[in-house]
């Protein structure tokens, strides 16, 4: 398996193991249900953080005993021997329990990355060999080294503490990093491990769900979960879809209709064909999505980058600052308190909490969004939408259902209605345009004769054109009739009342002549309105694109409010428009869903696909919502103004962390109040710090998106 780190995400090997440039715990690119055994970096650190607790405890409680008036063992304390004591103790929990530690503080230092490890190393290091020199070698120190008693003082007791407060940090740190893939674990858990095959000769069989193939017919009972992608061929239910679209209402299910891997049957039994298997289906690109996401680096990300590579070196320079000045100027021991003072800013100011506060916010959040039908291609696109100001609606599939109806059928010229509409469904039968679906479905519905077309070509942009019965046909917008010399003013009054009711008009002309004319409307979707409402109190201004004449286009924008709107508007005129609001300055987001869309997708600065809509839509957005529901943009902009609020708090919280805790552990206090830090403390510090890093992040799997 492929192993990467949540902060370096460039740095990738095969199998586990610790990143060289920040030290932390590498983990799989790629989540998986064999994942769920224990953590073996975790359990490698709990081992050597219970040994260190057996050891550093009775070592602490001994230490610091000697403070205890009338003690029994003082004696014992004040004699060179119980120096021997401290350094038995101390020295499977620094050597043993510390080995990882040193080891990637080594392996800092030898690749130059400075960091979190080399600090921890350098404090422990200098406060235990400095003890074992003392105790071994006593005689080599100076006098100014020795305390009131004429003893030189140890500090067992600390290097042991620290480390296993460390190692207490990271255990706490494992585990609750471990809790950021749960989101993709819940969803590969939903994933059936078997399905229901109905064999050529009508015999049924349970088969692994990696031996279903494309094509294959399935069974699937109430209460079982959809092994794969595919379309319902007979039967009817019920299905939950909420763990791959977040909406917990069941959806109706009948033939034809598409099913989803992953969600569950409810009420009815029904025979589906398998379309997307393995790799292939929904579920296991939402996966993909994810763990891509989760492992990309948001902008914000470059502040905490620059400020950790400046970092360790300055408070490497300020400890050895702190020890000069307090040797000088300190109070005798001057040299104890030198080294006791350089140790704790070493220790306090490990700069982990800084590096863990973006990419913890980053996975936690992708994950969520990924429960709420949000994918998020890449951090970049979590973050910018907080920032856009405008978006842009392609109508067709976004604002509205994208399955247009025949609503109004008009004759000129001697042709009646029925014929009108039996030319235009014969001229459509070779088209595969959203509004040729509607015209032949409401043919068939009146029982109307389709013969189809000879000599057909599609015009972009303007229509169809073929042969009927030895007639010239024509079917489109105005711009083709009036190219071959069809167009009437006659046509024009008619069309307008009908676009003011939202319909969009095609126009039949027979031989060079005008015909009759066609009306199409493409219903709102339910949800559009409470969206769209819901947007604007956010203060986006919306903008409506559509290659629909502009009374249609009027008319449904004056139903939803919308800001502006372009008319007109041909496939590739669609990111000009995009690129000319970013021009004047504003952040753009563009939702669409068909192929024509992705240019725009692409060009904005944000590209937000339906879910229903096209791969191509999908692979040029930066934000899939998986329902194709305008609300999954409501969710979405909550969704990234939540994470960045988060990732803003734990860089705060890091960042002042830093701030308060350095100067007070380099003594600045200590003139005025006598306060001086402890490198015990300054470690339960240090580590309290990142954990409260990954616990508030964690936070986002809680946060409610529809408010």
């Amino acid at each position: 398996a492929i192993y990467t780190c949540p902060m370096h995400p460039e740095i990738r090997q095969v199998g586990p193991g610790s990143c060289p440039i920040c030290g932390m715990a590498l983990e799989p690119v790629e989540v998986s249900i064999e994942d769920e055994g224990p953590n073996p970096e975790l359990v490698d650190f709990t081992k050597r953080l219970k040994v260190s607790i057996v050891f550093a405890l009775p070592l602490l409680l001994l230490a610091m005993s000697e403070m205890l008036p009338n003690n029994p063992l003082h004696a014992f304390l004040a004699s060179p021997f119980f120096n021997w004591v401290q350094l038995a103790l101390a020295t499977p929990v620094v050597l043993w329990g510390g080995y990882p530690l040193f080891e990637r503080g080594l392996q800092s230092v030898r690749t130059w990355n400075l960091n979190m490890f080399t600090l921890i190393a350098l404090g422990t290091g200098v406060a235990f060999l400095y003890s074992l020199l003392a105790t071994v070698a006593p005689g080599l120190f100076p006098e100014e080294f020795q305390n009131h008693a004429g003893q030189i003082g140890v500090y067992y007791e600390a290097a042991a503490v620290i480390v296993a407060l460390v190692l207490l940090g990271q255990v706490l740190e494992l585990r609750a990093r471990g809790q950021t893939s749960s989101a993709i674990k819940s969803l590969l858990k939903l994933a059936p491990n078997t399905a229901r095959v109905i064999r050529a000769d009508g015999s049924e069989e349970d088969i692994d769900i990696k031996m279903v193939h494309p094509g294959d017919k399935l069974r699937v009972r109430p209460g079982e979960q959809v092994p794969v992608d595919g379309m319902v061929l007979s039967g009817a239910s019920s299905i939950d879809e909420s763990m791959i679209t977040g909406e917990s209402i069941p959806v109706s299910k009948a033939e034809g209709d598409n099913v989803t891997a992953g969600t569950t049957n409810q009420t009815g039994g029904f025979v589906m064909e398998a379309k997307g298997v393995g790799q292939s289906t929904l579920l296991a690109q939402i996966v993909r999505m994810v763990n891509e996401a989760q492992r990309s680096r948001a902008p914000i990300q470059k502040l905490a980058d620059v400020v950790s590579s400046w970092f360790v070196p300055a408070v490497v320079i300020v400890a050895v600052i702190t020890a000069i000045v307090w040797a000088l100027f300190g109070p005798e021991p001057a040299y104890t308190y030198a080294l006791v003072n350089a140790v704790a800013v070493l220790i306090i100011a490990c700069p982990c909490a800084l590096g863990l506060a973006t990419p913890m916010s980053v996975m936690v959040g992708t994950g969520r969004g990924a429960q709420a039908g949000i994918l998020i291609r890449d951090a970049e696109a979590l973050e910018v939408l907080e920032k856009v100001d405008t978006l842009v609606l392609d109508k067709t599939g976004t604002l509205t259902e994208g399955k247009p109806k025949l609503m109004t059928v008009e004759a000129l010229n001697g042709f009646n209605e029925s014929r009108v509409l039996e030319l235009a469904a014969s001229l459509e039968a070779g088209s595969e345009h959203p509004l040729a679906a509607a015209v032949l479905n409401g043919a068939k519905a009146r029982g109307l004769k389709i013969t189809g077309s000879q000599d057909f070509a599609s015009i972009t942009g303007q229509g169809v054109r073929g042969t009927i019965g030895g007639q010239a046909a024509l079917l489109g917008n105005q711009k083709l009739l009036e190219a071959n010399g069809a167009w009437s003013g006659e046509l024009g009054a008619k069309a307008d009342g009908l676009r003011r009711d939202g319909q969009t008009v095609l126009f039949l002309a027979v031989d060079g002549k005008p015909a009759g004319l066609i009306g199409v409307a493409d219903p709102i979707k339910e949800t559009t309105p409470e969206a769209i409402r819901k947007l604007k109190a956010s203060g986006l201004r919306l903008v409506m694109l559509t290659g629909d004449h502009h009374g249609t286009a009027q008319a449904v924008a004056a139903k939803l409010g919308l800001d502006e709107v372009q008319a007109n508007v041909s496939p590739d005129q669609k990111n000009e428009v995009v690129k000319r609001l970013q021009a004047e300055g504003r952040k753009v987001a563009m939702a669409g869903d068909g192929v024509n869309d992705a240019p725009a997708l692409a060009a904005a600065d944000v590209g937000i696909a339906m879910g229903h809509g096209t791969d191509v839509a999908m692979q040029s957005a930066g934000v899939t919502l998986v329902k194709g529901d305008l609300r999954g943009i409501v969710r979405a902009r909550n969704l990234s103004r939540a994470t960045l609020r988060n990732i803003r708090q734990n860089l705060f919280f890091a960042f002042v962390y830093n701030a308060l805790g350095v100067p007070v552990a380099a003594g600045l206090l200590y003139p005025f109040f006598g306060l001086l830090l402890s490198p015990m403390f300054a470690s339960a510090a240090m580590s309290l710090s990142s954990v409260s890093v990954i616990a508030n992040s964690l936070r986002l799997r809680r946060v409610d998106l529809n408010d």
